[in-house]
């Protein structure tokens, strides 16, 4: 697997519930934080190791391939979350990298993490 971009921040709330925010986004009264795009699909969980790692399939209906690794830590007073996008095929464009990697970020460093109020 190539890697196509990757980037860490801290989360407040604790590794477990972060595990299963991203393995489970859709859970009746959880937070609502993954809103896809006309252009997005639903992610599969490929592997998860609770609470430190979640593998999603792609949301990329053109990239099929690729794949979506959260490495969740603990922390002080919440955890570190890093999310690594990985591909078995070639390289696309940069421009096209360039647009997965700033909406991976905005899904997880805006979205999930003002869901807990950051």
């Amino acid at each position: 697997m190539i890697e196509l971009g990757s980037r860490e921040r801290k989360q407040s709330p604790p590794a477990h519930i972060v595990w299963e925010s991203l393995t489970d986004p859709r859970r009746p009264g959880g937070r609502q934080w993954l809103d896809l795009r006309s252009d997005e699909v639903e992610p599969r969980i490929l592997r998860a190791v609770k609470p430190e790692l979640v593998v999603w399939s792609s949301l990329w209906p053109e990239r099929p391939d690729d794949e979506i690794r959260f490495d969740i830590r603990p922390a002080d007073s919440g955890c570190n979350l890093r999310w690594t996008l990985l591909t078995p095929g070639e390289i696309p464009e940069q421009a096209v990298i360039g647009r997965l990697r700033y909406r991976l970020n905005f899904l997880i460093n805006a979205q999930l993490r003002f869901s807990f109020g950051q």
